[in-house]
């Protein structure tokens, strides 16, 4: 298994070389230090969503509403501000709210039996409809926001953005976990064969609940960071999120089925989405040809990971 999350990274990251060679070669700003901070930039914050969508699909677990929990975050975090709470206490209850989101989620799955998919795409409707009900439909302005909190969003540190420091930092840090970590090995175990890892004694109902919580958590985390990079709250934020976060995921490696995936993995389906998105521009090539060619990349993943799985299965019931 583990020979296959190589392959895969090895396959992606030969991909994206190939791509920045010819680009190099069709566009003389390719290759520039502004246009690589610019993808960077483009996906680092969206990175953060897509570590924590990556851990739940391992579990076997899927979440629609990343999109509209990132926009609740940078609601309930603003709102909290406009009325006088300090950024960093308001910042820390939008969290809170997020990863309370993401434990319900759990909670409707592992209690009452539910899909994931189902009882998230409930929560896409709740959570949306929550930020314009907070909002009444309306942006909030927050450019008062003090220096110090902006500096998460818009701070750099020897000239490289604060927010791609954070951004690999959080990707070392749950990659690690996810590869060396007791109780991430379990998520792999729950994801691979539920019933096997109920027997073996894993408390399976508390890992999916454990991994539903740490992507709303992560969710809002990534919702404070657009609130401090973009200095407002605008209720229509993150709408088509989840299907680039879940295409990265599953570009990277991570199966719908569970029980395979890597964060490093993610974070080069991240990174091949935002190279192909920059190319198209720097190319000329319409706006609206992006999504189309976007989804086109995330149907042929998906292909590609239900013929591996096919194949896998064909092997086991051979054996």
């Amino acid at each position: 298994m583990l020979g296959i999350f190589k392959a895969r990274e090895a396959g992606l990251v030969a991909i994206i070389l190939i791509i920045c060679i010819a680009m190099s070669f069709a566009s003389p700003y390719f290759l520039t230090w502004q246009n690589f901070r610019a993808m960077l930039l483009s996906f680092s914050i969206e990175g953060i969503v897509v570590v924590g969508m990556t851990i739940l699909l391992i579990v076997g677990g899927i979440d629609l509403s990343v999109g509209s929990v990132v926009c609740l975050a940078m609601v309930i975090g603003g709102k909290l501000f406009l009325m006088g709470l300090d950024p960093w206490t308001a910042s820390m209850i939008a969290v809170l709210v997020c990863g309370f989101i993401g434990f319900l989620m759990g909670q409707c799955v592992t209690r009452i039996g539910l899909h994931f998919f189902i009882v998230s795409l409930a929560f896409m409707v709740i959570a949306r409809g929550l930020s314009l009900l907070i909002t009444k439909g309306t942006p909030q302005s927050l450019f008062s926001l003090p220096p110090s909190f902006k500096f998460i969003g818009q701070g750099d540190i020897a000239g490289m953005p604060f927010v791609i420091i954070l951004f690999f930092a959080l990707v070392v840090f749950f990659d690690l976990l996810l590869r060396h970590s007791t109780i991430f090995r379990k998520v792999y175990y729950t994801g691979s064969n539920e019933k096997a890892a109920l027997f073996s004694g894993i408390k399976t109902k508390r890992i999916k609940i454990f991994c539903s919580t740490l992507c709303g958590l992560l969710s809002g985390v990534a919702g404070v960071v657009y609130m401090a990079r973009f200095g407002a709250a605008t209720p229509q934020f993150g709408i088509g999120m989840e299907l680039s976060v879940i295409a990265a995921a599953v570009i990277g490696g991570a199966s719908l089925n569970g029980g395979s995936g890597t964060i490093f993995g993610a974070v080069l389906g991240a990174a091949l989405l935002s190279l192909v998105t920059s190319s198209l521009i720097l190319l000329d090539v319409p706006v609206y040809w992006q999504d189309i060619i976007r989804g086109l990349i995330l149907l042929v993943a998906v292909s590609a990971d239900h013929l591996l799985n096919r194949r896998k299965r064909g092997a086991s019931a051979k054996s």
